[in-house]
């Protein structure tokens, strides 16, 4: 995997909106927000996209990014009236950053299908 800007954010050589930050995980506000609230939760670790997970060596992370969401969920206080959660996995998938993040969205209902 090459070099993409979610490493630049992980090593503080690009400022984030962040939000919270563990020894393996990494979530920020999205500097293109799609909702009131819009966070994008990344493993430190370099995992290009979810159909590259290993589940018995990623699976401590992914559980990880899960909790995290529901944390954030919480404190941005949108766990009651309703959040979307969504991992895009390649370009077809909406994917432009080469490196497995989800998106915590909420603050406004959502609509389906969303595009």
């Amino acid at each position: 995997m090459g070099e993409t800007i979610f490493s630049k954010i992980i090593r503080k050589e690009i400022q984030a909106d962040v939000v919270c930050e563990t020894d393996n995980i990494l979530a920020f506000k999205d500097i293109n927000p799609q909702a009131p609230i819009h966070i994008l939760i990344i493993p430190k670790i370099e995992i290009p996209r979810i159909s590259d997970l290993n589940l018995p060596t990623h699976g401590e992370i992914l559980s990880e990014i899960f909790a995290t969401a529901n944390k954030l969920a919480k404190d941005f206080k949108i766990d009651k009236e309703g959040y979307r959660l969504v991992f895009n996995c390649g370009s077809n998938g909406g994917q432009e950053v080469e490196h497995l993040h989800l998106h915590l969205l909420g603050g406004r209902k959502m609509k389906w299908p969303p595009g």
